[in-house]
C-alpha cells in the first residue's frame, strides 16, 4: 500500500445509516432532511439515495406522515395559517403534493378560529393602549402566522368592536379598518 492511500476505506453506507438513525432518535424528520444530512458528511449520493430508499422500505422515513405531523404541530403550538405552513413544509424537503394532502386537515373553519384565538390573546395583552396600536399589532403578528390581511383586519375589527367604546373615545366601527386597508396601510394579500 502507497503512502498517499488511506489506511481504511470509509464504509459510506455505515456512515449514512448511522447518521440518519441518530437524527431519527432526535426526532423525526424528511427524506430531503436526512439526504441534506448525508450530503454534509460527503455520502455519495448513490449511496445516501439507497439508505433512504432502504429506510423508506421498512417504515423510518415516511414523508406523508411527517407532513401530518409537523401541521398538527404547528397548527397547535404556533397558530400558523395554511400559506406558512406550507412553508414550512416546503422549506423541510416535502413534496407540493404531499404537503397538499396534510393541509387537508386545516379548513378555512379552523383557520379562522385560531386566528380569531390568537387576536383574542393578543388584543387581551394590550389593553390600555390606543386602540390603533392595539389594531396595528394584532393584525401584523396574525400577518406573521400566515393569515391574509383581510381576514386579520375582519377578526380585529370584530374583536375591538366587541369589547366597546375605547378608553381614548376613538371610532368604534369598521370605518377605521377601512380606511387602513384602503390606504395600503397593511401591505397586499
Amino acid at each position: 500500500m502507497s503512502e498517499s492511500e488511506p489506511d481504511h476505506e470509509v464504509d459510506h453506507e455505515a456512515v449514512a445509516k448511522a447518521l440518519a438513525l441518530r437524527l431519527l432518535t432526535r426526532g423525526p424528520r424528511s427524506r430531503a432532511q436526512l439526504g441534506e444530512a448525508m450530503a454534509r458528511k460527503d455520502v455519495p449520493e448513490d449511496v445516501a439515495q439507497a439508505v433512504l430508499d432502504r429506510f423508506t422500505e421498512v417504515g423510518l422515513i415516511d414523508d406523508a406522515e411527517y407532513a401530518r405531523m409537523l401541521v398538527r404541530a404547528r397548527l397547535e403550538d404556533r397558530g400558523l395559517a395554511r400559506r406558512a405552513l406550507r412553508v414550512e413544509l416546503r422549506r423541510k424537503g416535502i413534496d407540493d403534493e404531499v404537503a397538499s394532502m396534510a393541509l387537508r386537515a386545516v379548513d378555512e373553519d379552523l383557520e379562522e378560529t385560531t386566528a380569531r384565538e390568537l387576536a383574542r390573546r393578543r388584543l387581551a395583552g394590550s389593553r390600555g393602549l390606543a386602540r390603533e396600536v392595539r389594531m396595528r399589532r394584532a393584525v401584523a403578528m396574525l400577518g406573521r402566522k400566515g393569515y391574509s390581511s383581510g381576514l386579520a383586519v375582519k377578526i380585529v375589527c370584530e374583536l375591538l368592536a366587541a369589547e366597546g367604546p375605547s378608553a381614548a373615545g376613538e371610532p368604534n366601527d369598521d370605518t377605521e379598518a377601512a380606511d387602513m386597508q384602503a390606504s395600503g396601510y397593511f401591505g397586499d394579500d
